[in-house]
């Protein structure tokens, strides 16, 4: 983004912040085999992003937070359950249930209490009881993690956001295939829907 477009957002009032609340969660997006494997369709180099994910579930642990997981995966071998979406993304066909390609990636040590959610598109709340999870456990904050940027991340912060929670994303802890696409959402996940924070404010969030 150039400084003229930053400029004229905020004199039109975007951007303001919307800080942390009093009970934050953690959720961890989509980082399993089949985003985590570069190699793959849908797959980045996310190592950097595995790190400083750690750093922040490493602060949850320690307090106590909620923690939840969050992976995709159809049932359907005609990916029928994906619906139109199939016809979008070949790269669905990487996500059968109960592969590897759909189990969070090991380096992020999930322990078996923390929670996984399953979905079927891009937001971790469609279609699931991710709101209901978080009303339950009294939870007014989300601190997101994960990939990708431009897709399951953003359309989960805008959800947060319109389910009444507010969402905080971690700067470095969320990536992308696309660098511009990467940085062109999180501009705009700033601007109106999300706190873009980096991992070591959300750290002394989570510690105080």
């Amino acid at each position: 983004m150039t400084n003229s477009d930053e400029e004229l957002f905020r004199q039109r009032g975007f951007g303001k912040t919307i800080g942390f609340g009093n009970s934050p969660a953690v959720i961890v997006i989509d980082l399993i085999g089949a985003f985590t494997n570069p190699d793959l369709p849908l797959g980045a180099p996310l190592e950097d992003v595995i790190t400083q994910t750690n750093r922040i579930l490493g602060a949850a642990r320690a307090r106590d937070l909620p923690i939840l997981f969050t992976s995709v995966a159809y049932e359907d071998r005609d990916l029928r359950d994906a619906g139109i979406w199939a016809s979008k993304m070949q790269g669905l066909m990487t996500l059968r249930a109960s592969t590897p390609e759909v189990e969070v990636d090991p380096r992020l040590g999930r322990i078996t209490t923390e929670g996984l959610i399953f979905k079927k598109y891009a937001s971790a709340f469609f279609g699931t009881d991710l709101s209901t999870r978080l009303t339950t456990l009294g939870v007014d904050t989300l601190v997101i993690a994960g990939c990708t940027t431009s897709g399951c991340v953003r359309a989960t912060a805008v959800d947060a956001l319109q389910n009444g929670f507010r969402p905080m994303i971690a700067r470095e802890a969320v990536g992308d295939r696309s660098s511009s696409a990467h940085e062109q959402s999180l501009f705009d996940l700033q601007a109106k829907y999300a706190d873009v924070m980096r991992v070591d404010e959300i750290l002394n969030q989570l510690k105080q």
